[in-house]
């Protein structure tokens, strides 16, 4: 079984512990994704999957395994997902059997497309004030970040610069025009 593993965010520059067999290719499926989940750490405000943003492009890369358990375990310390939350570790296929509703169904047709046996992602939710599943407004988005201080600030900032210039969303056009906070080039 070959398996892919599907990034958007720090994996692409910082995968370990995942064991890549390839490199990150820039063609992966259009996913919604927006920058409103607050770190546990509160270090960044980090890009994840939320069905009311609009579809932006992903990245992905074909992992050093061919087992899809595997592929989820790797993809679970990396992410640092508690073990008795499973549905946070999107796969197909899924041995829990969970439903990814229409990200999942994009990720079937773009792995058919490709002859990919399996692949996983991360699907953590929105988590915002400590609230889980809780979106920030774009205001509130910025008003988190902007109210940073210090160290980390800083790496809040590195971390919405990382994230490939091509996955352009609603709150990252605002970082830019309210923040300065620009790609990388």
């Amino acid at each position: 079984m070959n398996i892919a593993c599907i990034s958007w965010g720090s994996l692409i520059w910082a995968p370990e512990p995942l064991k890549l067999a390839t490199p990150w290719h820039p063609d992966g499926p259009l996913l919604p994704l927006e920058f409103v989940r607050d770190s546990d750490d509160s270090e960044e405000l980090a890009i994840v999957l939320h069905e009311s943003a609009p579809p932006v492009p992903t990245y992905w890369a074909m992992l050093d395994t061919h087992d899809i358990g595997a592929a989820r375990e790797m993809l679970r310390q990396r992410e640092k997902i508690r073990i008795e939350c499973p549905q946070f570790v999107g796969s197909i296929p899924d041995p829990h059997e969970f439903s990814y509703g229409a990200v999942g169904d994009v990720v079937a047709a773009w792995m058919r497309e490709r002859g990919i046996d399996g692949v996983v992602w991360t699907a953590l939710p929105a988590k915002f004030a400590k609230v889980s599943e809780r979106a920030p407004s774009a205001h509130e988005a910025v008003a988190f970040l902007d109210g940073m201080r210090g160290e980390q600030r800083r790496k809040a900032e590195e971390y919405v610069r990382k994230v490939p210039q091509e996955i352009r969303t609603l709150y990252r056009t605002l970082f830019e025009q309210r923040l300065g906070w620009t790609p990388e080039a």
